[in-house]
């Protein structure tokens, strides 16, 4: 495995394997790597002649109030889980590399963020788009791969794939948990021991909405309820929001019907959870 830490080498590299005709699959990350990444990087392994991994936590999707600076970083742990995962190339750019100077172009998402977290986040998701947006002018992928964990940011770069004609597949990867149902995160580990506990109510209400859709309701708001009683029972998150949508429009229901999403985010003491269920009613 090759660490690659500028642009100029990255690219390089790339057109020099795309030359001999081998496909790129590329996993985007901010680091700090659990099972939802290697699962990620397995099937591009799978799928893919060439793998590249990117570690870059990018500046520009926190807020003035967010965690960047708090967010897990180690590098070491990083790489050596890549080389388990048989990455070709880890690109490790430094926030310098990647802006070194303040963009002349900015890219604005105008749809699918004004709900779930991107209510609460003003300019998160033109960050996203922005750095993906750089990722996939150096890296040049076939294939691209993301977790189902944030839907959201799914919907969005799927958008941006369409919107700009950027020629690499989306491949969204199904959201892998814990044994308790807990959906991996790089926060998870911010958890308190009890809120620990406490999380896996998170799935376990998304799964009794599914059994709820299961059994003919189909009232958005009785499910919203329902959710929001099981978590408000059962831990001491404070929840910020419970929505459903359709998927991957992101549009409001009257009527449960076609594909949706279920989402949720809930704040603990230091740290905020989003999980998500998406469904297709007949």
């Amino acid at each position: 495995m090759k660490v690659v830490t500028t642009i100029k080498d990255m690219q390089e590299l790339i057109l020099k394997q795309k030359s001999q005709g081998k496909s790129i699959g590329f996993v985007p990350t901010m680091g700090f790597l659990h099972e939802g990444h290697l699962t990620l990087l397995n099937r591009a392994r799978k799928e893919n002649d060439i793998v590249v991994l990117s570690i870059f936590v990018n500046p520009l999707q926190f807020g003035p109030k967010e965690d960047y600076a708090e967010y897990p970083r180690d590098f070491e742990r990083d790489r050596a889980l890549a080389e388990s995962e048989k990455v070709d190339f880890l690109f490790y750019p430094s926030v310098e590399e990647m802006y070194p100077t303040s963009p002349s172009v900015k890219v604005t998402v105008q749809e699918r963020t004004d709900v779930l977290c991107g209510s609460s986040r003003p300019g998160h998701f033109d960050g996203v788009a922005t750095v993906i947006t750089k990722f996939f002018n150096i890296i040049m992928p076939t294939r691209a791969y993301f977790g189902k964990k944030d839907a959201q940011q799914v919907a969005v770069i799927e958008g941006l794939i369409s919107d700009f004609n950027i020629p690499v597949n989306l491949v969204a990867v199904d959201i892998v948990r814990e044994n308790d149902g807990l959906a991996k995160s790089s926060r998870n580990v911010n958890l308190l021991p009890t809120e620990r506990k406490e999380a896996t109510v998170l799935y376990q209400s998304l799964q009794a909405a599914n059994a709820a859709i299961d059994k003919g309701e189909r009232d958005p708001i009785k499910i919203i309820d329902m959710i929001c009683e099981v978590i408000g029972n059962e831990s001491s998150g404070v929840i910020d929001y419970v929505q459903i949508y359709s998927y991957p429009q992101l549009k409001p229901l009257e009527k449960l019907e076609g594909t949706i999403i279920i989402a949720l985010a809930v704040k603990f003491t230091k740290v905020r959870l989003i999980d998500n269920i998406i469904t297709k009613i007949d």
